[in-house]
């Protein structure tokens, strides 16, 4: 009997067949799985989609899996939403899978992407930002991932955000200026970069300020995560002081989300994911500064998904003890597959 991963995220969802000694044998890929930022509907339509070709990628039919993990994001919430989650269950069972389903924390899958370890603790900052610590296999304890409106400091959103905000400083003439604002004007869609001339003393506001706000207030707030890695071209292309300050605090704000789920009496393996983290290098440069500055020893791993870790999840919750060698099995032939 073979079991069934599947990485449900905002932007992607992954899927993955694996048997009980960790072989891989398919994966599968489609649009937005998550049912709070895409609708139930859609979520379901991507994961039939993506099950479908994991399972054809396997050459094995949907009856050949015993059970099935989903990771997403407020995976815990989903699980006792009963329309939702039927919802889910719907999709998987129209991709000819009638197995057990486990709806995960996207956290967790994300821990166990990186790690084999029952103990440990996640960091991830994509569009949101959040800190988990795990325990024997579960989490425990949670910062952050409270949203836009309320939360997710350091994250891909916060980070836009700080970037729209200094450029709108430095148009209205209160804040300095910035190799942020022609970035922004160029990447804000029919802003004019020559009409952010300064403004000369009781002469008014820059003419691309109230184009750029009424833009920025058409989009929804979330939105603002693309302009996210203007700061980080700002910082390579300028070594521009206002960019490398919003980096500065983003990094020092992850920081102290991780610290909040910390333990001194647990040292175990700390595992970064989100494109913050991972693929801009200098916010994960503070987060990893601050876990040498108190002495942790235990290893910081980074990984791209989760798609590792819901595979691990499937078998954990089949009753598979993974250890080393098997998690070395997940990752090694998943990593033939894609």
């Amino acid at each position: 009997m073979t079991h069934l991963g599947i990485d449900a995220g905002g932007t992607s969802t992954r899927a993955v067949v694996v048997d009980p000694a960790g072989h891989c044998l398919g994966h599968g890929r489609s649009g937005s799985g998550n049912p709070i930022s895409s609708g139930p509907h859609v979520a379901a339509a991507s994961l039939r989609e993506a099950a479908e070709q994991a399972l054809a990628a396997a050459g094995l039919p949907g009856s050949a899996v015993g059970s099935t993990s989903v990771a997403m994001a407020g995976g815990s919430r989903i699980a006792e939403d009963d329309e939702v989650a039927a919802t889910i269950g719907g999709a998987l069972l129209a991709a000819g899978v009638h197995a057990s389903l486990a709806v995960e924390p996207d956290l967790l899958a994300l821990y166990f992407s990186g790690t084999h370890e029952p103990s440990g603790y996640a960091l991830v900052a994509g569009t949101g930002a959040a800190a988990v610590r795990v325990v024997e296999g579960e989490v425990v304890a949670t910062c952050d991932g409270l949203g836009w409106l309320l939360g997710d400091g350091g994250s891909g959103f916060w980070i836009g955000r700080e970037v729209v905000r200094a450029v709108c400083a430095d148009l209205d003439g209160r804040g300095p200026s910035t190799a942020l604002t022609p970035l922004l004007l160029d990447a804000a869609p029919g802003t004019d970069p020559d009409t952010a001339e300064p403004l000369a003393p009781g002469g008014g506001r820059a003419p691309a300020l109230p184009h750029l706000v009424r833009q920025l207030y058409a989009v929804p707030p979330v939105h603002l995560a693309r302009f996210a890695p203007l700061a980080f071209a700002a910082v390579d292309s300028a070594d521009d002081e206002v960019a490398a300050d919003i980096i500065a605090r983003a990094g020092a704000s992850l920081t102290r989300t991780l610290a909040a789920v910390l333990l001194p009496d647990l040292d175990g393996p700390v595992v970064l994911g989100g494109g913050v983290l991972v693929s801009q290098g200098l916010v994960g440069d503070v987060v990893r500064a601050s876990l040498v500055a108190t002495r942790r020893r235990a290893p910081v791993v980074a990984v791209t998904d989760g798609l590792v870790g819901a595979a691990v999840l499937a078998l954990r919750r089949s009753g598979v003890t993974v250890d080393a060698a098997t998690f070395a099995t997940v990752t090694d032939s998943l990593a033939r597959l894609r």
